[in-house]
């Protein structure tokens, strides 16, 4: 298992899987840098981390997640080498957990860079705008837990990512349920029923009522974990076509 993931962690160094790791915090970053130069007067740090994360479970996490899945497996759907590493003298569902390891590992890495970016993008602009800078004491073993809190919310979704990129040659069928996921969660944002779907989930780690949340974190955790392995077994077992 040790080989498998040192070769697809070489891959993703070759790709363009960390460009996209360290570009979606940046965005969010350079949200709250210009977010908080508009204000005259400072805000509580928990609200403009608050905000951040908002923003990542919401919108910028779906989005990432679509176009990582889709580029980790076109790695091997582009140049057809799924023939060539399945006939290699390794168990077949060690090839699908490594790629999948490796997406949640990015995924993880995301969630930090998206705390250290924003606190940078906040210190800077409190530095450029001292009358601005945050009051009180940024928080960050409790964003840090609702970030944990987020992406285990979001495994489901990250299942049905995954399954589809890996199981459909073409990059299309995962982009379009990415996007449609995505889309739907947006213009439903306020529908008491989106606690069950899976691109809603994540974002509900925010809500008041405690009952959405425990909704959202049991589906999303307890439900995902099944489903993702129910993907590298179905994976492993299918022939590619």
């Amino acid at each position: 298992m040790l080989a498998a993931l040192t070769v697809e962690a070489r891959k993703l160094n070759r790709s363009l899987a960390l460009l996209l790791a360290l570009a979606a915090p940046c965005l969010i970053g350079i949200f709250a840098f210009f977010n908080i130069s508009r204000f005259d007067r400072p805000g509580p740090w928990e609200q403009w981390l608050t905000t951040s994360v908002g923003i990542w479970a919401f919108f910028m996490l779906p989005m990432s997640v679509t176009a990582l899945t889709a580029l980790v497996a076109q790695m091997e759907h582009a140049p057809r080498a799924w023939d060539h590493l399945r006939s290699l003298p390794v168990p077949r569902w060690r090839l699908y957990s490594a790629k999948l390891a490796c997406v949640l590992g990015l995924v993880v890495l995301m969630s930090v860079f998206n705390l250290a970016i924003t606190y940078g993008a906040v210190e800077l602009a409190a530095t450029l705008k001292p009358a601005i800078r945050p009051t009180g004491q940024a928080d960050f073993a409790g964003t840090a837990w609702v970030l944990t809190k987020v992406l285990a919310a979001a495994l489901l979704m990250i299942a049905i990512q995954f399954w589809t990129a890996m199981r459909f040659a073409s990059f299309v069928p995962a982009l379009a349920i990415g996007i449609g996921g995505t889309f739907f969660s947006v213009v439903a944002t306020a529908a008491k029923q989106g606690v069950f779907f899976p691109w809603q989930m994540p974002v509900n780690m925010l809500a008041t009522e405690a009952w959405r949340v425990n909704t959202a974190l049991g589906l999303g955790a307890g439900l995902g974990t099944v489903v993702l392995i129910a993907a590298v077994a179905h994976l492993s077992a299918r022939e590619v076509r």
